[in-house]
């Protein structure tokens, strides 16, 4: 039986990862995602998070069902011009209340699949949303992309201690995995007030800068707690379209541009953003 190619028509593959759970990998994937596709990029989003899959929702895509072709299962695209596709274990669900409740193997199973059945068709760039740990999920998504170049990964943490700690286990397991890391970024890192946008610290300060250091791996930068990010999410809104001149926005844009964007190619944008 041949081997089966593993996304020959994807030039850039990034996964998303945090040894925490609610750190906001979702969230962060998502716009990140809707960046590139700004920036003019075809752009996949591959949500592994089976057992909480909340990518559909938010980008307006709950109702949406997974329709097959030929060659395999097609994504569900955020519009006609077909720049965004999201594939989720949440579209294969009868009811989006329903629980994913699957040992490890079915879970190996599902992730093999999405990774070698999805129809992507060519995409410059395919972000991968991890859920929390590094157990079965991770292991089966590396496995299944030994004969894939990945660029690397974008670590999410949140800047209190607790978050912190688990995120260094996750950093380990990069390491040990040869899993390039691409750099820490920290999440929530303050309350910008939308009365007068003054950006207050409600946890802690500085936790993914003194990770990133130890770590000797680049520190991308830090995402304010925004309102409008929170409802953009919550109602399937491009927040990055909508607040492009946000703190959070801008944010978002800088490591896009700076961490993801290769030199060479930066001259092929179409409409590029201004940072």
């Amino acid at each position: 039986m041949a081997n089966v190619q593993i996304l020959p028509n994807v030039k850039h593959v990034f996964l998303v990862l945090s040894g925490k759970g609610g750190v906001g990998k979702s969230t962060v994937s998502t716009q990140l995602a809707l960046t590139l596709q700004n920036c003019g990029f075809k752009v996949g989003l591959l949500d592994i998070d089976l057992c909480g899959p909340s990518i559909p929702r938010m980008l307006g895509l709950e109702n949406s069902a997974v329709h097959q072709c030929a060659q395999g299962w097609v994504p569900v695209y955020t519009s006609p011009e077909q720049t965004l596709g999201v594939m989720s274990v949440g579209f294969l669900l009868e009811n989006k209340d329903d629980p994913v409740v699957w040992r490890g193997p079915k879970k190996t199973a599902m992730i093999k699949q999405f990774l070698t059945d999805v129809y992507w068709q060519d995409l410059d760039y395919l972000i991968i949303d991890t859920p929390p740990g590094t157990s079965d999920e991770h292991i089966s998504v590396l496995e299944n992309l030994k004969t894939v170049k990945c660029d690397g990964a974008i670590l999410v943490t949140t800047p209190q201690a607790v978050a912190v700690g688990d995120v260094r286990r996750e950093l380990t397991f990069c390491k040990k995995t040869g899993l390039n890391v691409i750099g820490i970024l920290e999440n929530m890192c303050g309350y910008v007030c939308p009365h007068c946008s003054e950006c207050t610290n409600i946890f802690s300060y500085g936790g993914g800068e003194s990770l990133a250091e130890m770590g000797k791996v680049p520190f991308l930068g830090r995402i304010p707690i925004d309102p409008k990010l929170t409802k953009a999410t919550e109602n399937g809104e491009n927040f990055i379209t909508a607040f492009q001149d946000s703190v959070a926005a801008q944010a978002f844009i800088t490591i896009v541009k700076k961490y993801m964007i290769p030199q060479e190619e930066s001259m092929d944008v179409s409409e590029p953003i201004d940072v």
